[in-house]
């Protein structure tokens, strides 16, 4: 648990916080489990799901690209998750894993600077690098964007954000920067925080200081916390998001048996689903976004169970 938090909580506050959650878990456990007895509801029958695509249109196009963004896009899908990370000098980039070697060419053009992390690495080291041949020839070229091309290219195609700060204990003090760059972007008006963005992260310290320097942005943990800890995360925390793996209907009814920091339902986002089957079973037990290397194809199944679109 984060160490910020818990200094904060008194032990009645948190007894109290556990046995109210206890009583509305168990009334909303017991409806989610029979509203989820057939996952897949009847057409128009079910709550709105949203779709989102996983490091872009990951499945068929380089992932964090501005070619996935692109791909996600003509595949009619709103929303699309990224990856952030800092270069050796201050540049922020779009990239998920803390080295370059998976989805560039850095071995070859860098060969004696193992372990290749982004991290030692300058932006105009980056900038040359090939991150899509990996992906197939026909993506040979693609670049490295940094957060400002993204960001750009996003708000050309009308699509909406999930953020990810990824190991921001790599890289101190980079909430606020990204906060920045978002604010350049206009990212930070009234009706983007409104509609069309979510920052989240695995740090728990991260998003609290994300919702400390920004109330007003929507946040999620990357993560499935102890039910019993759950009122902790819900304080600075809009959105639950976990491994699809971990996820039961029971769990998802104690999520949204809490309000968030925005005295709205606590919502969970589920990752990284790619079966349409387990996706539309994920939806009958109460997920409201599905995090996904297939949009394309997940959208589609969730549409054909009844499932509509949400409308945020």
């Amino acid at each position: 648990m984060p160490s910020r938090t818990l200094t904060r909580a008194s032990g009645a506050l948190t007894a109290l916080a556990g046995i109210v959650l206890t009583a509305a878990a168990t009334t909303a456990t017991a409806t989610a489990a029979e509203s989820a007895a057939d996952s897949a509801p009847a057409s128009g029958s079910a709550a709105p799901v949203v779709t989102v695509a996983h490091r872009g249109a990951s499945a068929v196009a380089p992932e964090n690209t501005l070619e996935a963004v692109d791909a996600a896009r003509e595949m009619g899908i709103d929303w699309v998750e990224n990856d952030v990370q800092r270069s050796k000098d201050g540049e922020l980039v779009i990239m998920h894993d803390d080295t370059l070697a998976r989805t560039t060419n850095v071995e070859e053009l860098y060969p004696g600077r193992a372990p290749w992390k982004v991290a030692d690495f300058t932006w105009k080291e980056i900038s040359t690098l090939d991150a899509g041949s990996w992906k197939g020839e026909e993506w040979a070229g693609a670049r490295v964007p940094t957060l400002r091309q993204y960001m750009k290219r996003v708000t050309q195609n009308r699509q909406k954000l999930v953020l990810e700060i990824k190991k921001p204990q790599l890289y101190p003090g980079i909430e606020k920067e990204i906060l920045t760059e978002l604010r350049k972007s206009g990212w930070l008006s009234r009706a983007a925080v409104r509609n069309k963005l979510v920052v989240q992260s695995f740090g728990a310290d991260s998003i609290q200081t994300v919702h400390e320097l920004r109330p007003d942005v929507k946040t999620g943990f990357l993560g499935t916390p102890a039910v019993a800890d759950l009122p902790e995360y819900a304080a600075f925390s809009d959105q639950i998001n976990s491994n699809h793996g971990t996820m039961s209907a029971e769990y998802y009814a104690a999520v949204h048996a809490l309000e968030g920091p925005h005295g709205k339902r606590l919502e969970s986002y589920t990752w990284t689903v790619d079966d349409p089957a387990r996706a539309v079973e994920l939806a009958g037990w109460g997920a409201d976004g599905i995090i996904t290397n297939k949009p394309d194809v997940i959208a589609e199944a969730l549409k054909d169970a009844g499932f509509g679109v949400a409308a945020e």
